[in-house]
């Protein structure tokens, strides 16, 4: 429900009526300074990309952006098809959630339900530690341990490729789902388990068909935004993927994401206001987007969760 305009009079003077003391007011007009910091930052985001996306396709057209299948704007002759960039950003965020999101769901499943106390207490803050090792570090590993490895039996596999920084990507992301997942499971009430108890279910279909429908929301909003955080990984492909745009659903060949690409022309080679520069922004503005409707659908899967209205 909507606040009133005098509840919310009421609550910025207090109980009794009385004004608010000078330090809410400041903290509160603190508060909307942030907040409105990071909208401008937003705007300002938009605006900018919105500005050379504009000018880019003065130069290129639109069936020559989303109808082309090869992306080669830094040639003598070049083309400026997206679709490889989204082909190798898909291959390997499918990659990475492919190995993220059985790992992390079982891992929460665990840590909410199996685990002792005593274990979660020790476990958890070591499962997160992953999430805090530098993209760097992901990355090397990568090209130097984990595709050396895969090469001893997978035929074919290239020296960069889409399938390590892909698995490297999931071993990342994977504590991100695991830690909000185990969050949405703890907050299923007891009672509907010990309902399930009571009607002589074990623990098990306790856990699949009462636990988890019960927090669908929430694990659904965890993998889509593992999905985002994959999406934008920038190092570990740029590392380990290779920079050969193609358009190919084979995670043995190289492959150049749209971060990968991003990181490629930013490095300062390519001179400013030129149509190879504007690249930048084009593919930054396709990124957004995409993230932009993860994030929507993450909203959306979080506020369509049991008992509340779709």
């Amino acid at each position: 429900m909507v606040p009133s305009e005098a509840t919310l009079s009421l609550r910025r003077r207090g109980h009794g009526g009385r004004a608010a003391p000078l330090s809410e007011r400041v903290t509160e007009a603190l508060l909307l300074a942030c907040a409105g910091v990071s909208v401008l930052t937003t705007l300002g985001i938009v605006l900018v990309l919105v500005k050379e996306s504009l000018a880019f396709f003065r130069e290129v057209g639109l069936a020559a952006f989303f109808l082309d299948t090869e992306w080669t704007p830094l040639f003598a002759e070049p083309r400026f098809g997206i679709w490889p960039l989204v082909a190798g950003t898909a291959l390997t965020s499918g990659i990475a959630i492919a190995v993220a999101l059985p790992l992390g769901l079982l891992a929460a499943i665990y840590l909410s339900e199996i685990a002792s106390a005593r274990a979660r207490r020790v476990l958890k803050p070591l499962l997160e530690l992953l999430a805090g090792v530098p993209t760097l570090v992901y990355g090397a590993f990568a090209l130097l341990v984990v595709t050396p490895a895969l090469q001893a039996v997978i035929p074919g596999l290239a020296g960069f490729n889409a399938l390590s920084p892909g698995l490297l990507m999931g071993v990342m992301i994977m504590p991100f789902i695991a830690s909000l997942t185990d969050d949405a499971l703890c907050a299923v009430p007891m009672s509907l388990r010990e309902g399930a108890w009571a009607l002589g279910a074990d623990r098990l279909p306790t856990i699949l068909r009462v636990v988890l429908p019960a927090a669908r929301s929430g694990i659904v909003a965890a993998t889509t935004l593992a999905v985002g955080r994959a999406v934008g990984e920038t190092m570990i492909v740029a590392i380990a993927a290779g920079q050969e745009p193609r358009l190919t659903l084979d995670p043995r060949v190289p492959v150049e994401t749209m971060t990968a690409f991003i990181v490629q022309v930013s490095l300062g080679d390519v001179p400013v206001d030129t149509l190879a520069y504007r690249t930048l922004f084009v593919v930054a503005a396709t990124l957004f987007a995409l993230t932009f409707g993860l994030t929507l659908i993450a909203r959306r899967a979080v506020g369509a969760g049991p008992g509340r209205p779709r």
